[in-house]
């Protein structure tokens, strides 16, 4: 897996300090995407695990760590990105994890797929949807267009259906 980018520090991609990491590729082409440079699977480098990981131990003012993309839940991406999950949270135990996603909740669960089903049960928060130009609006918080949801995933799987973050 390819990465776009990685943010030791972000305040913007999540609620308190967290790290952000943006894979490589993605399968929708959104209009107006706010990183199309990393639609590519191609674009960026390969993961270095190892060095993320030393870099998210080292930053004590982390709270946490967000995928986004390019495509983090694509079935190119998804295995990896769990395992960089998994990675995680044996240096970081206490850590919520957020993900962006232009797949919706619905779609993610109908893959039937049990490495889907269990990142969907490793994370806090899913932002889920794709990004729609017509529906942008500058004023939402950590999402870009009003179609796109915040879920509280801790929430959803105690209550077996879709319950939106507090702040949403």
């Amino acid at each position: 897996m390819n990465i776009a980018g990685f943010y030791d520090e972000s305040i913007s991609n999540g609620v308190g300090w967290r790290a952000v990491l943006f894979v490589s590729g993605c399968p929708h082409h959104c209009p107006g995407c706010h990183n199309e440079k990393a639609q590519s699977f191609t674009y960026g480098e390969p993961i270095d695990k190892k060095n993320l990981l030393q870099r998210i131990q080292e930053n004590s003012i982390l709270r946490g760590l967000t995928f986004s993309g390019g495509e983090p839940l694509c079935p190119e991406n998804i295995a990896e990105v769990l395992d960089f999950l998994y990675e995680v949270k044996k240096i970081k135990p206490n850590f919520d994890f957020w993900c962006y996603t232009g797949y919706t909740y619905e779609e993610l669960l109908k893959r039937q797929d049990p490495v889907t089903e269990e990142f969907l049960n490793q994370i806090d928060v899913l932002i889920d949807g794709r990004f729609i130009l017509e529906l942008k609006d500058p004023d939402l918080t950590f999402k870009g267009s009003k179609n796109q949801r915040i879920i509280d995933m801790k929430k959803t799987r105690e209550k077996k259906s879709i319950v939106l973050w507090e702040n949403e």
